[in-house]
């Protein structure tokens, strides 16, 4: 499917801002339909707002705000979207990247929520949408990770975001194994580096708490200009959705500017 995402139905999480929020602007581009989720009202009229001026298969939007780490805001969006008919495509791309930290001092409840938004929440929404994508013979769905999964030991104090990138790529590489052949395809995106909420919110925090040299590391990534902005990782991903990779299955896509949406 080159080109075109018209009379798709696509579930972005994560939408309210960044890498999520641009995604949904692109797909709008593209033709889709777009359904929204993320934690802010106001975020998410924004990018209902941007992505409904973009593209002509907006006119079904819909946004749902909710914490998918909360296992009943999490059913509330999955019966919302449910209730509105079957998703083609689903990007899971909400996550955190707390807690950072010495591995000694994270609470199991902080890495327990952590394992909440980054894994158990992208597994769930895609546990509800399959069924629907497997009845229709196609279905994309991608799991936005991190080049932190390739190299865990490159952030230092960030294990438990090393950890939870690393199980989402096995579990969809593994989803993919088990879909093949059915039309449905899963794959994982990296978005590389991209000047984020996220990344200032990193560089915001105190480099006693987080360790001087990470903290240095992001600060010094932003300094020299070296950050992509939301927008040009997302083309890249869109990118790859209507080109010809869009009918891989079980790969994982870094970021590249020769990807064109």
């Amino acid at each position: 499917m080159a080109g075109s995402l018209t009379g798709k139905t696509t579930l972005v999480t994560g939408a309210g801002r960044g890498i999520g929020r641009a995604t949904a602007i692109g797909l709008a581009a593209s033709g889709a339909d777009v359904l929204v989720v993320a934690r802010s009202a106001g975020e998410l009229a924004g990018t209902v707002a941007a992505f409904e001026e973009t593209g002509p298969g907006t006119g079904h939007a819909l946004a749902v705000v909710a914490d998918l780490a909360d296992g009943r805001q999490r059913q509330r969006v999955i019966d919302a979207v449910l209730a509105r008919g079957r998703i083609d495509l689903l990007i899971n791309n909400a996550a955190t990247v707390e807690p950072l930290g010495s591995s000694a001092t994270v609470s199991t409840a902080d890495l327990r929520a952590a394992f909440e938004i980054n894994v158990i929440a992208p597994a769930a929404l895609t546990a509800a949408v399959t069924p629907g994508m497997l009845a229709a013979g196609w279905g994309r769905i991608v799991n936005v990770s991190s080049a932190i999964a390739a190299n865990p030991g490159s952030m230092i104090r960030g294990n438990a975001y090393a950890a939870t990138k690393a199980a989402l790529e096995a579990h969809s590489r593994n989803l993919a194994a088990e879909l093949a052949g059915t039309g449905v395809t899963v794959n994982v995106y990296r978005p590389g580096g991209v000047d984020t909420a996220m990344q200032a919110w990193i560089r915001s925090q105190d480099p006693e708490r987080i360790g001087a040299a990470l903290h240095e590391r992001f600060r010094r990534s932003y300094a020299d200009g070296r950050l992509l902005t939301p927008a040009e990782s997302a083309q890249a991903l869109v990118g790859h959705l209507i080109g010809p990779d869009g009918d891989q299955t079980g790969a994982i896509w870094n970021f590249t500017s020769t990807v064109a949406a």
